[in-house]
């Protein structure tokens, strides 16, 4: 057995033929059922939604379905990544699906809204293991030359999941109801369990000495707590200057100055600050937080755009995305495979910033005569430019730590991308609604029969007078143009820090070299 995690002895023949070893594929596969586990839940709940609120009732504490499992999920992701390096990922990272299939089941089983909200911060639990572990295994099993085609190969799973999670939802809950919105984890993650516990075998991993950081953990999961509250509460339930607001803000800033400072001191930190010493791990820190903000800005005011500007249904919204996905997913393909042929990568996060720039800004040009072939084309171009980015800073990332940090670099990775989609969903939302708002005032309409979020359906819109639904689609058109011009602003800045990432060769035996070198 390697030092890589590779299995014997299967593995020098593989490695002369340029593949993987049959074993090393089959969990290859199951872990890409697991990060399918993880990325699908939420897409299938989305649609599923207005069902379980008719049902369970509690319209009023709706968002907290997502929340919970949001701060659950981002709380979690970097003890996950620390336990796997202490602990050794296998027996952790079973834990972890485990947790989120028990979730699954419970939430299926939930009898009113309360019950659902506690038992989907159970599931988020165990997805933010799911995502940390899948990556980090990736990492040991696949030498850095060989990891872009793999990492692409999930880049690939995600979008699927993207594309396929409101179909699904929709055929599970019209036909099964909507309690098979989470049963149907339960056979994906058993299959999941049982190919990874029988088929993996990583090396034995001695139990540490070293006591876990619970006062680190705790302050970091204090402040990405106030951190995703701020971002999801504020211009919604909050104003962004109330007290409530303000305050979260400042207990957030408090406990990671706080945890900085504990970091320093801990034996076994649950982040060690060192490895931000490395400049290419830093700057894919800041580039996967831009391409969280991004993407999930774009996939969630996409189609509002799609569905009251250019009259689309909300299923025929989802479809219309497919240009974006699809290409994300071709070109994420298609990268991976380039990096394990040249074993070089600077280039594409560098396409990958530009891309992203230009798609946002031709997407900020739509107005109320775009057509959807047109859209269609800008939402490629984006669509390409996260497909240049999306696995590559976890690649350069894990490249860039020595082994034994390679769980805390896919957590921390993970992490940054979480908390950049909440903040792009969040300040792109406050700045669509406010100029949704001011642009319906202006046009002589009053403001205050606009929806909680300034958003209208197709049918609700066919509702209204039609001048006033012109007006509407207008304001909208406006909204759109704002968010994504924002988003153009915070892509810049991804394509200009590109230019400064180190290029280290990547190489076929492991990391421990590569990362070494990766230092400035």
């Amino acid at each position: 057995m390697t030092t890589t995690g590779q299995l014997a002895p299967e593995t020098p023949t593989a490695e002369k033929e340029g593949k993987q070893p049959r074993s090393v594929r089959v969990v290859l596969l199951a872990l890409m059922i697991a990060m399918l586990l993880a990325m699908l839940d939420n897409m299938i709940i989305g649609t599923a939604m207005p069902t379980i609120v008719g049902e369970l009732g509690g319209l009023e504490h709706l968002s907290w379905v997502v929340t919970a499992y949001t701060l659950a999920t981002a709380a979690s992701t970097p003890i996950w990544g620390k336990l796997g390096d202490i602990y050794g990922r296998k027996g952790i990272f079973l834990t972890s699906i485990v947790i989120f299939v028990l979730g699954s089941v419970l939430s299926g089983m939930a009898q009113d809204m309360g019950q659902l909200i506690g038992f989907r911060a159970i599931q988020g639990l165990g997805a933010g293991g799911l995502m940390v572990g899948v990556m980090a295994i990736v990492g040991d099993l696949i030498p850095p030359r060989e990891r872009g085609k793999y990492q692409g190969m999930m880049a690939g799973v995600m979008a699927l999941a993207m594309i396929g999670g409101p179909l699904v939802g929709g055929a599970l809950t019209d036909g099964l109801g909507w309690r098979w919105s989470f049963y149907i984890n339960v056979p994906l993650g058993a299959v999941a369990l049982a190919m990874v516990a029988t088929v993996l075998h990583l090396p034995k991993k001695e139990r540490s000495k070293a006591k876990i950081d619970y006062l680190g953990a705790g302050l970091l999961t204090i402040g990405i707590t106030a951190i995703v509250l701020v971002t999801t509460w504020g211009g919604s339930e909050y104003a962004w200057g109330s007290g409530q607001i303000l305050g979260l803000a400042a207990v957030g800033v408090l406990a990671i100055v706080s945890f900085l400072f504990v970091e320093t001191k801990a034996a076994e930190p649950i982040i060690p600050l060192h490895i931000f010493r490395n400049r290419n791990f830093t700057l894919m820190s800041v580039l996967g937080f831009i391409v969280g903000f991004v993407m999930f800005g774009a996939v969630l005011y996409l189609p509002l755009f799609q569905q009251s500007v250019q009259g689309a249904s909300a299923t025929n919204s989802g479809l219309l995305l497919l240009p974006m996905l699809l290409s994300m997913m071709v070109v994420s393909l298609v990268v991976g495979r380039l990096t394990t042929s040249t074993g070089k990568y600077k280039i594409f996060p560098i396409i990958g910033g530009g891309l992203i720039t230009a798609g946002l800004f031709l997407l900020a040009q739509m107005d109320t005569d775009t057509n959807r072939l047109t859209s269609g084309i800008y939402m490629a171009v984006l669509g390409a430019g996260m497909g240049f980015l999306m696995q590559i800073t976890m690649l350069v990332a894990q490249n860039s730590v020595e082994p034994k940090d390679m769980g805390v670099a896919s957590s921390s990775t993970t992490l940054f991308r979480t908390l950049g989609s909440s903040f792009g969903v969040s300040v792109m939302g406050a700045l669509f609604t406010a100029r949704v708002t001011d642009s319906m005032v202006a046009q002589g309409a009053s403001a205050g029969g606009l929806p909680k979020g300034a958003a209208l359906d197709a049918a609700s819109l066919a509702k209204l007078p039609e001048k006033m639904r012109e007006m509407y689609q207008f304001a909208v058109s406006s909204g759109t143009h704002g968010a994504f011009l924002l988003g153009a602003g915070i892509a810049l800045v991804a394509f200009v820090a590109a230019f400064f990432v180190k290029e280290v060769m990547l190489k076929g035996a492991g990391p421990q070299k590569t990362a070494e070198s990766a230092r400035a």
